[in-house]
């Protein structure tokens, strides 16, 4: 195994296509609730949109030789984009700046998993959210049946806010230590 961690720009976001794609096929096969939600998630329906609307983006992916094996999708986005049509994410009101900090998308291929290979994808990706001066609060969502990921993420010392949608998805959330 010869894994290489590059950040991407947004031109290459391509790169994260298929990847993009499986990760809501996984999310859908652990969901136990309303999994249906996930017919119509894509990398065009995800991924494209949330790029779109961030303020800042940060694109992590990780090649086996040329192989891309996993990504992490971080962004700053104003905290008015986390209420929609889809769901209202959090209390807008309970957060005091503008713009929120979110690792929005994370997937490693199963094969991968317990080399170290999140925690790295993990730590760079909360490095490049802690940079923005004007972000106090950092918030993950997690896909219901997907109990790894919520645990690793609390290992990570995020905390579970609450869930939305019945359930469908968990949030997590950090605040910037001052």
């Amino acid at each position: 195994m010869d894994l290489i961690y590059e950040v991407i720009s947004e031109e290459k976001i391509e790169l994260c296509r298929d990847l993009c794609n499986e990760l809501m096929v996984f999310q859908k096969s652990n969901a136990y609730i309303k999994a249906d939600l996930f017919d119509t998630m894509n990398f065009e329906t995800r991924l494209l949109p949330s790029l779109k609307s961030a303020v800042h983006n940060h694109i992590v992916i990780v090649r086996d030789g040329d192989r891309i094996v996993g990504y992490v999708y971080s962004n700053i986005s104003p905290k008015e984009a986390y209420s929609n049509n889809f769901a209202t994410f959090f209390d807008l009101t309970s957060i005091i700046r503008k713009n929120v900090g979110c690792l929005s998308q994370f997937y490693i291929k199963v094969e991968y998993r317990q080399y170290g290979v999140g925690s790295k994808l993990f730590n760079m990706s909360l490095e490049w959210l802690k940079q923005f001066e004007d972000v106090d609060d950092y918030f993950i969502f997690v896909s219901n049946g997907n109990l790894n990921a919520l645990e690793f993420y609390k290992r990570k010392g995020f905390s579970v806010s609450h869930d939305i949608l019945d359930g469908f998805i968990t949030v997590l959330r950090s605040h910037k230590q001052s």
